[in-house]
């Protein structure tokens, strides 16, 4: 069954998102939508990173929070930044070692680190250790490197049940 049907929720929010698209909720429709949503998912299958168990929901939101409240104070913080002078800017990379190895909850950190304004993903070391990252204002690259793990990839680990705590 798994074979035919890989991601029956992915079929199912597909096939809602195609009535909402079409704004019609009939038969042929439901039919059309149900089988488009079946050949994304079959067709894209290999693609589609496992999602790991969330081992603390209130966790999670409470982190999503957090994060949408950094990606605010950081936009204050570039808006400040790209109206000041431009010599008080100290761009660098920063390589972070992470200590994350499961691929959807590195792609969230990644995803999470470029969605802060100020901060950019660069790079994945092949053996998925280091990130690199592209700071707009980097005067201390340990604090950069601290704030990620602190801020970010703890939590994560904490989150998920693919961390070994």
């Amino acid at each position: 069954m798994r074979r035919f049907f890989p991601h029956p929720r992915m079929m199912l929010v597909l096939t809602v998102l195609w009535l909402l698209l079409v704004n019609t909720f009939n038969l042929g429709h439901l039919l059309l939508g149900a089988l488009l949503a079946w050949a994304i998912v079959y067709l894209c299958r290999d693609f589609l990173l496992h999602v790991p168990k969330v081992r603390k929901p209130l966790g999670l939101l409470l982190f999503i929070g957090k994060v949408f409240y950094d990606i605010v104070v950081a936009n204050l913080q570039v808006v400040k930044l790209v109206l000041g002078p431009k010599s008080r800017l100290k761009p660098a990379f920063v390589e972070v070692p992470v200590a994350i190895e499961d691929e959807f909850v590195l792609s969230t950190l990644a995803c999470i680190i470029s969605l802060t304004p100020g901060t950019v993903s660069a790079s994945l070391s092949s053996d998925h250790k280091i990130l690199l990252v592209h700071g707009l204002d980097v005067p201390d690259r340990e604090e950069l490197i601290a704030a990620v793990k602190s801020r970010y990839e703890a939590p994560l680990l904490e989150i998920f049940e693919c961390s070994r705590t």
